[in-house]
């Protein structure tokens, strides 16, 4: 399985080349480890803990973040299998972040509370997709 934790440097380019003065909602796609992989001189390397609780860390520590830069969880699925995709892509964690504008988000990442947060991210996710989207009027159809 190919691992998709973090941005790579041309994917990290072009969100931020992209309009950064309207909201963006962020649909996230997360698969956790078994178990949790700190890094060895972390206080929680040998603490056994699963993804899942090493993701509510994550969770935990950024709240007051995403607070103070006005996010929101628009809305939290639980995935219960794919119509039309890879069969062997399953997550644990399917949900839509609301940021006010991408400066929210930049804010967000480069903050030095969230920077020390997301070792608990990087510790609990085996794969992810995280799909930036400008938000629009919903309707009663498709197009």
């Amino acid at each position: 399985m190919t691992r998709f934790i973090d941005p790579d440097r041309e994917q990290f380019e072009a969100f931020k080349d992209l309009n950064r003065d309207h909201p963006i909602e962020m649909l996230n796609l997360v698969k956790f480890r078994d178990t949790a992989q700190y890094p060895s001189d972390h206080p929680l390397a040998n603490a056994g803990l699963t993804g899942a609780q090493a993701y509510r860390n994550y969770g935990a520590e950024t709240t007051p973040i995403i607070a103070r830069i006005g996010a929101t969880i628009l809305w939290r699925g639980t995935f219960q299998t794919t119509l039309i995709g890879p069969q062997d892509e399953e997550w644990d964690e399917v949900f839509i972040a609301r940021y006010p504008t991408t400066h929210a988000f930049l804010e967000m990442v480069t903050d030095p509370a969230y920077r020390a947060a997301v070792m608990h991210r990087q510790a609990a996710v085996e794969t992810s997709r995280l799909i930036r989207c400008a938000p629009t009027e919903g309707g009663a159809s498709f197009g």
